[in-house]
């Protein structure tokens, strides 16, 4: 039986916590394999896009396994629903429109035409039903992954040992909390889309399509995007903030506001080329894969193989980018992260401890 006993701060010789292992009669000391977020806490917000991307990096290779165990259980699944989507929707929509057209050419109130008209009506059932079960499952899966993630990066922070049974056992427990931020986030995007819509309709009553109508909408939609892009990056550090403190739903989405003040170009620019790599898979999937029949079924199979790879490194280099813009966002503010405080609330999830209160949890400032 082996006892593992953690000492942090301030009983440290490195940046990483002495690791002693108590065997039998013997006690033995290793370094712990962290290898990867080893920074001093006050140094981490000196870290750029490339730091960051550094960080990233570091953290996913350092610890393969679990992270590939990690992929194969809930990113690979995400990524394979997201092109099989593409894939099958573009094919029911293509069946859509032809039979539209024959229906527009088709006598009304004859055999033919009520045969394609019940024909559609099957058509776009099974074609929105495709749209919700996509939704579904994509939520599910993305939430399933974040908390995963999430979770892992934290154990690794704090030198807990992290293994991938321990994970799937704490995830179900985890995605609920993001659930509910999700929902919070839904309708902050719902209300901001109708405000969006009610200003359009006074552009389009009181101004209209002239020359500087023109340009005034394209104002309006260049400052839509950027409030669009904003709240998608609130909800992304919202989500860790949901794994990581007590604070979940609307309460995360005020802290992660907070939190990304002082680094807000630093997390666009890297969500921002992240959702352009996204866009350009997508597009290279639709052009050379859906619409790809002039190039051959081998070298569409290969696309499509290329696509997917590309697309589960993605998603997994994304969700350990989002937990360590959090680590770096703590750090720009001079928030300490009490790593045994960390500690006590990631049991938490294990049933191990009994809910940390939010003073407890919540991460307190030093001073420099």
């Amino acid at each position: 039986m082996k006892v593992h006993i953690h000492f942090l701060y301030p009983f440290r010789t490195e940046s990483n916590p002495l690791h002693l292992i108590l065997s039998g009669n013997k006690i033995s000391t290793e370094a712990p394999k962290f290898g990867v977020m080893d920074l001093e806490q006050e140094d981490m917000q000196f870290l750029g896009i490339f730091g960051i991307y550094k960080e990233a990096y570091k953290i996913i290779f350092s610890w393969k396994k679990i992270f590939s165990q990690i992929t194969l259980a809930l990113i690979l699944p995400l990524s394979f629903i997201f092109l099989a989507y593409i894939e099958v929707s573009e094919y029911l929509f293509h069946k859509i429109i032809i039979h539209e057209l024959s229906l527009d050419y088709t006598p009304a109130n004859s055999a033919n035409y009520n045969k394609i008209s019940d024909l559609l009506s099957t058509e776009w059932t099974v074609f929105w039903l495709l749209k919700v079960a996509y939704i579904l499952f994509t939520l599910i899966f993305s939430l399933l992954s974040t908390s995963a993630v999430v979770y892992t990066i934290a154990c690794i922070y704090t030198g807990r040992e992290v293994t991938f049974k321990k994970v799937m056992s704490v995830v179900p427990r985890v995605w609920k909390r993001l659930m509910v931020t999700f929902l919070a986030i839904f309708c902050a995007v719902f209300v901001y889309n109708v405000v969006a819509i009610l200003i359009l309709i006074v552009w389009a009553v009181f101004i209209g399509p002239v020359k500087a109508g023109i340009v005034i909408l394209l104002i309006l939609l260049i400052l839509y995007f950027v409030g669009l892009s904003y709240m998608s990056i609130i909800w992304q550090l919202a989500s860790v903030v949901s794994v990581l403190e007590d604070s979940y739903g609307l309460r995360a989405m005020v802290k992660s506001r907070a939190l990304v003040r002082g680094k807000l170009w630093v997390a666009i620019v890297i969500f921002l080329k992240l959702n352009i790599s996204l866009f350009v898979i997508k597009v290279v999937f639709e052009r050379l894969v859906v619409h790809g029949q002039s190039l051959g079924m081998a070298s569409r199979v290969g696309y499509a193989i290329l696509c997917f790879l590309l697309l589960f490194m993605l998603f997994i280099f994304g969700l350990v980018l989002q937990t360590i813009i959090y680590f770096v966002c703590k750090s720009y503010h001079h928030e300490n992260i009490d790593k045994s405080a960390l500690s006590d609330h990631l049991e938490v999830y294990m049933g191990e401890y009994v809910p940390l209160k939010g003073k407890d949890v919540q991460l307190e400032q030093y001073y420099v």
